[in-house]
């Protein structure tokens, strides 16, 4: 019998009533073991209403209190790393240490969350006039939701919901529909750690979902991260309800190398960076681009590397790369691969039609790279999401950052250079909100904030760091005037000397 996941709602497993379904598949085999309920209108409202009559304690329970809970987190969390590494594996086909990473990244905005007593520290000036003082304090929004992604469905998560109820906030998860068990242990064990019934909700659907989400009005903020033509959406929906709004959207990232550049280093992390997880992840490298005379050597060193990478089911140790998230995925990705050369590609590697013997209907795909790809190309132009390294040719320094600045996304960039002066003007003139030096995938730590520029962010905050703890509260500004004791009514005696 095919298992059923459901909601999480007010503390407990609810059983979906809409009567849809939708089916979650091992990539890895292609077989579908799971059903996930998707919620009605109905159901989202009940979701919004648990965590609405949570608020009314929660957002007003001590700081000790949330951040004693976050700690038991944290630790319930370690323990468990395993279990939902395996969950994130057998639904998103991601291998486990690639899985394990991700956990591990999703729990520094968890450990971020149990510092929240300093991070909502206000200001207080005195005597800004004569016995006047001013503080400013920060409060929390509501009940907020969080719409997130099939490519990381434990991270992109704990990227939200820590400090979203850390700052005092209630919230109600929609995780994808492709992979959804992880969101349901993470919430299974924050009931474990104490948090009250209410606070953390899940809530599995469709469209139906997210726009019940977009449109209700105890809704007070909305953070997502999907693709540029739904992050526009959510934004764009939300934000004419009057909502806060973040939402991440979609990346070209680009890395540019030198002439200078140690090539192997350059190709080692060019591999790693546009391979890692299937190249399923909105900060992968899928644009190299070369400056000058090292092009040829430089793609050779990667296809030597590439052609190492293997390939198989995400829980067998010697996988360093596994399936895409569905059939119809891999096959769009395939489709980019099989018409470069027509739009003036070289198809350095060709992977697609790639198999794995014993596994023949999973999701598979190879590695490909494609050298001498033009910008007009789709190959070049779409975010392709999965493991497709184009490898595009410049004369200058200046022709590469005109080149990568053109482009309408701006999530990530990376620069490969032994000199400091150019690595300097690189991060400043660079378009994009996140920049490596030498370092191909810089994903900011989790009291760092992440986010892009241009088509890669609607919205005015990023997520997670200073910027998501400004997302989840909103600012109060208080101005105090009391009179000197001295001058207390006639009758009462402070014990102060009289002013006259």
């Amino acid at each position: 019998m095919t298992k059923t996941v459901n909601h999480w709602i007010g503390g407990k497993t609810v059983e979906g009533t809409s009567g849809a379904y939708g089916p979650v598949t091992d990539p890895a085999t292609g077989a579908v073991t799971t059903q996930v309920a998707l919620a009605s209108a109905e159901e989202v409202d009940a979701a919004v209403a648990a965590a609405k009559a949570a608020y009314a304690t929660w957002g007003t329970s001590s700081l000790a209190q949330r951040t004693a809970i976050l700690f038991r987190y944290r630790a319930l969390l370690d323990a468990h790393r395993d279990d939902i590494a395996a969950l994130i594996t057998a639904e998103h086909g991601k291998v486990h240490s690639d899985a394990l990473g991700e956990v591990a990244r999703g729990l520094e905005i968890v450990e971020l969350a149990c510092g929240i007593t300093t991070q909502l520290k206000g200001e207080l000036s005195t005597q800004v006039s004569n016995r006047v003082d001013v503080s400013s304090i920060r409060q929390s929004l509501g009940v907020v939701a969080g719409i997130t992604p099939f490519n990381f469905p434990a991270m992109v998560p704990m990227w939200m919901f820590p400090l979203a109820i850390a700052c005092g906030n209630t919230f109600v998860l929609k995780p994808s529909e492709k992979d959804p068990s992880a969101a349901v242990l993470l919430a299974e064990l924050a009931s474990e750690a104490g948090l009250p019934d209410g606070v953390l909700n899940v809530l599995h659907g469709d469209k139906v979902a997210v726009d019940g989400l977009l449109n209700h009005p105890d809704v007070a903020a909305v953070s997502f991260v999907g693709s540029t033509p739904i992050a526009r959406y959510i934004h764009a929906t939300a934000s004419a309800n009057g909502k806060r709004v973040q939402a991440l959207g979609g990346a070209k990232n680009h890395m540019l190398v030198l002439p200078d550049a140690d090539l192997d280093a350059a190709a080692d992390a060019a591999v790693s960076a546009a391979y890692g997880s299937a190249g399923e992840r909105c900060m992968a490298i899928s644009a190299v681009v070369a400056v000058g005379a090292i092009g040829d050597e430089l793609v050779a060193k990667i296809r030597e590397r590439a052609e190492k990478i293997t390939i198989g089911p995400g829980n067998d140790p010697a996988s360093e790369m596994g399936p895409l998230i569905t059939a119809a995925h891999r096959d769009k990705v395939a489709s980019y691969v099989t018409g470069a050369a027509a739009q003036g590609a070289e198809v350095v590697l060709d992977g697609t039609g790639h198999t794995v013997e014993g596994f023949e209907n999973g999701h598979w795909i190879g590695l490909s790279l494609l050298d001498k790809v033009s910008t007009d190309s789709d190959a070049y132009r779409d975010e392709i999401f999965g493991p497709v390294l184009c490898v595009l040719r410049v004369d200058t320094y200046d022709d590469g950052v005109a080149l990568m600045n053109a482009s309408p996304f701006g999530n990530g960039t990376a620069i490969f250079t032994r000199d400091g002066g150019a690595a300097r003007r690189f991060q400043l003139e660079v378009e994009a909100g996140m920049v490596g030096v030498n370092v191909p995938i810089p994903v900011p730590v989790g009291y760092h904030s992440f986010g892009g520029w241009k088509d890669s962010l609607f919205g005015d905050h990023h997520i997670y760091g200073n910027d998501g703890v400004h997302f989840y509260t909103r600012g109060k500004v208080v101005t105090t005037r009391w009179p000197d004791p001295a001058d207390a009514p006639s009758g009462v005696d402070l014990g102060f000397p009289r002013n006259h």
